[in-house]
């Protein structure tokens, strides 16, 4: 991994930890191992190294979400998405974010973690969409609210883990939407056996 990389990796991780107001150019360095010039040979600014973390923040998060369109059913990706392993306690790389008044209040630094959701949104629209097709979900459900809907359930279910220190109400809060999920499903005559984008 060349320097380049190494501060980005470090940057990363350290405002996944700390977020990017209580991240120094100092802390970077210290944990990175690289030195001052070739930190602002690369980065001139803390702002243009904390934008291209966030871009790996981002990187990172879409291909989870790609989950959303993986084989099986509609509703098995739906379920394997929300209950695959995440660290409850350190929270969304990207959702955190959100909670850095620097980073809030900043438009080009905000920019990659609204991008983000957005691509996560089609994503849950999209599978959403096709359970209803499918008949796994009422058809009078509106996929566009109930994507924002799981979206909260998963970042709200971080902060409540992260508030008391605790996994278990991030597990509950996840387990408990795709419950209501199971609850919106029609009765089973209704039901069809369509396989989307023929995948077993």
């Amino acid at each position: 991994m060349d320097s380049r990389q190494l501060l980005v990796e470090t940057m990363s991780e350290l405002m996944w930890e700390r977020g990017y107001a209580d991240t120094s150019p100092r802390d970077v360095r210290e944990r990175s191992g690289v030195g001052q010039g070739s930190m602002y040979h690369h980065f001139p600014t803390k702002r243009d190294l904390a934008l291209a973390a966030l871009e790996r923040n981002v990187a990172d998060l879409l291909p989870a979400a790609s989950e959303l369109d993986g084989p099986g059913s509609p509703m098995a990706c739906i379920e394997a998405y929300l209950m695959r392993p995440r660290d409850a306690l350190k929270g969304c790389k990207v959702g955190r974010m959100t909670q850095d008044p620097q980073v809030r209040e900043d438009p080009v630094l905000l920019a990659p973690v609204a991008r983000a959701f957005a691509q996560v949104h089609v994503s849950w629209v999209t599978v959403l969409r096709e359970a209803v097709a499918a008949g796994e979900l009422r058809a009078d459900l509106d996929p566009e609210r109930l994507a924002h809907t799981l979206m909260a359930v998963l970042q709200g279910g971080y902060v409540l883990a992260i508030a008391q220190q605790d996994p278990g109400p991030f597990d509950d809060a996840r387990a408990g939407a795709l419950d209501l999920l199971r609850a919106a499903a029609p009765p089973a005559p209704h039901r069809t056996n369509n396989r989307r984008n023929g995948k077993p």
